[in-house]
Parts: structure tokens; C-alpha cells; sequence
């Protein structure tokens, strides 16, 4: 029968549709798949086109001679300025915080046909590297309060370019939110003096009914609650409540994991649109013990209605143990050598 079940870390609950539940191979999105060219002369991620995003602020290789990897540039149609001061005005009812902020694209590979599941590890690796290194020069900035880094991968996820790209937001407030999360997590370590997402990853990891994939410094898997089909997330499984403080050898592993993962998701449901988002304490949160940061992937399958839209719960017609092991038994690595090989 249905049931419903609570998000451990957020307290939202969610609804397993059991009575309509799906099989984890029906959510396979039948469609035509578009065949994309290496290099678009008209985009403006492609090489030789690097004069139609604004001055870069990172490059790897970061020598101007030699062909780019990644590339970092500012949004060409920002989200906020960095340009303006974080002056914050309270009248009565209405607050308002001047729209600073730093909007990144990076750019994650020259090649306009290539995806993160395709990828080898090591250049995942440069991409997450990338990350970091913007991560923590504008963490160092103490008028931005909070990073988050994500990617749009596919029309259903809001992506715009179709060239590979991620994207990051640093801004001058916490949003209501993550402060929330932040809320929970430390009533918890208060209550029990231990980090609750700690907790969460042992018990998992004992259970292993929805663990899809576990490394020397990560664990991938299905939330109890999972509010959507195959919402994926990555932990550390070291402590770290900020993504800054994640090592090069844990670096090096995320990317395999990371990478194995969207290759699951490719192979086992066909390319499927999704969103992936790394959240990371606050600068101001750096170093706490009641926090982790994680990695998060929601694949764009079912659509938000009114129902989630009233009541702030959704329904997930797909058992999370059910697509753990569906994901499990997706042998990445064999479906990627036959398609190279076709």
C-alpha cells in the first residue's frame, strides 16, 4: 500500500505511490536521439568563438598557447554584478540587498557533441578541479555568503546552450532554504552530538538496499525519501561540511564516481535530462560538525503538478530501493564500450 516517508535531513515528507508505482525501466524516455556536431561555428562555447563570452577568468591549461580544457567566463547575461555593493534596505514589511553576486559559467570541454557520462575520469576530474578552485576564491570574498555550483543537462533541466556547461551562483544572503537545513542539521548534532548525515550514510551503508555504488571516499545512493525517481546522492564519506575542504585524492575518486553515475543514467534510462547541484555549507559555515556537503542528482522524469505545488510534498511513483537496484545492475562501463565500438 502507499506510504509516506520522511525526509531525514529536511523533514519534508514525501509520497511512495506504491499503488501506481513503476517499474524502474518503464521511466525510459522513448526519443529520438539527436545526433550533435563537435564544433557549431554560431556557439559561443566553441573554439575560436572566445571572443563572444566576456573576458575569461580561469583556463586550463592556463596557458593562452595551448588548446583549452575548461574555460571559465562570467555569464554574459548574469543573474547578479558583481559590479554593485551588498547594501541591504529594511522598510517596514519590504527588505531589499543590492543584486551583487558572481554568476560563472564553466565551460567544461571544447567539444560542443561531448558529455560528463562520456568523459574519462581524469578530464571529470579538471572539471571538478575547476570547481574548487572558484569555489574557494570567491569563498575567500567576505561580502559573498553562500556557493552553489550546478549543472543544466538537457531542455527539461532549463539548459539554454546546448554546449556542455556548468554554472555557479555566489550571493550575499542564504536562502530560507538551505538556513532551514542548516537548522535541522544543528538541532540534531545538539541533540544526539553526532552530524546527522553521518548517520544517515552508516545505517545506509549497513542496509545497502539503496546504496548504488561505494568508493574508498564516496557512496552514491537512493534516499529513503527520495522525492522523485532516481534522485541520486553523492556523499563524502569523510566528514567535511564544505565542498573547499575536499582533498585532491578525493578529487580524483569523485570523478569516477560522478562520472560512473551519469553513465548509469545515460545507458540505463536513455540520456535523460538532468539537474545536479553541489551543496556546501556557507563561508560562514566552513569547518562544522553538524553539516556535509553532498552531491545531488535529480533526473528530469515526471513534472511538478499541483499537488506538490499546494502542499510542499511530492510523489515519487518509483520505489528508491527499486532504482537503486536497477542502477546497480547498469554495467556502465560494458554499454559505454559498445557504443564507442558501434
Amino acid at each position: 500500500m502507499p506510504e509516506l516517508r520522511q525526509n531525514f535531513a529536511t523533514k519534508e515528507w514525501v509520497v511512495i505511490a506504491t499503488e501506481r508505482a513503476r517499474r524502474p525501466e518503464q521511466m525510459v524516455q522513448h526519443r529520438e536521439r539527436k545526433v550533435i556536431a563537435p564544433f557549431v561555428s554560431s556557439c559561443p562555447f566553441c573554439p575560436g568563438n572566445e571572443g563572444l563570452t566576456p573576458p575569461e577568468l580561469l583556463r586550463v591549461p592556463a596557458s593562452p598557447d595551448a588548446p583549452w580544457h575548461v574555460r571559465v567566463v562570467p555569464n554574459k547575461f548574469a543573474a547578479l554584478s558583481r559590479d554593485v555593493q551588498p547594501t541591504r534596505t529594511v522598510h517596514r514589511s519590504r527588505r531589499t540587498v543590492n543584486g551583487f553576486g558572481a554568476h560563472d559559467v564553466i565551460i567544461e570541454t571544447p567539444d560542443h557533441s561531448q558529455i560528463l557520462a562520456l568523459m574519462p575520469d581524469s578530464y571529470v576530474a579538471e572539471i571538478l578541479r575547476v570547481y574548487k578552485t572558484r569555489y574557494d576564491e570567491l569563498s575567500l570574498d567576505p561580502r559573498v555568503a553562500h556557493i552553489t555550483i550546478f549543472k543544466n543537462h538537457g531542455p527539461d533541466a532549463g539548459t539554454s546552450l546546448e554546449h556542455p556547461h556548468s554554472q555557479l551562483v555566489a550571493t550575499p544572503v542564504i536562502s530560507h532554504q538551505v538556513r532551514e537545513r542548516f537548522q535541522h542539521a544543528m538541532r540534531h548534532y545538539d541533540d544526539y552530538g553526532e552530524c546527522m548525515f553521518c548517520q544517515m550514510i552508516e545505517e545506509e551503508l549497513q542496509d545497502e538496499s539503496r546504496i548504488v555504488m561505494v568508493s574508498e571516499h564516496f557512496v552514491a545512493m537512493e534516499l529513503y525519501a527520495s522525492p522523485a525517481p532516481f534522485c541520486t546522492h553523492i556523499y563524502p564519506r569523510r566528514h567535511m561540511a564544505s565542498f573547499g575542504d575536499v582533498g585532491a585524492a578525493e578529487i580524483n575518486d569523485l570523478s569516477r564516481v560522478l562520472r560512473t553515475l551519469l553513465a548509469k543514467l545515460y545507458h540505463g534510462l536513455a540520456d535523460p535530462d538532468f539537474n545536479f547541484t553541489i551543496r556546501s555549507a556557507p563561508a560562514e559555515n566552513v569547518g562544522v560538525k553538524y553539516f556535509h556537503w553532498y552531491l545531488s542528482i535529480i533526473p528530469r522524469l515526471t513534472r511538478v503538478a499541483g499537488f506538490e505545488l499546494g502542499s510542499g510534498m511530492f510523489i515519487n511513483t518509483v520505489l528508491p530501493e527499486a532504482a537503486a537496484e536497477f542502477l546497480r545492475k547498469v554495467d556502465a562501463e560494458a554499454a559505454g564500450t559498445a557504443v564507442a565500438g558501434s
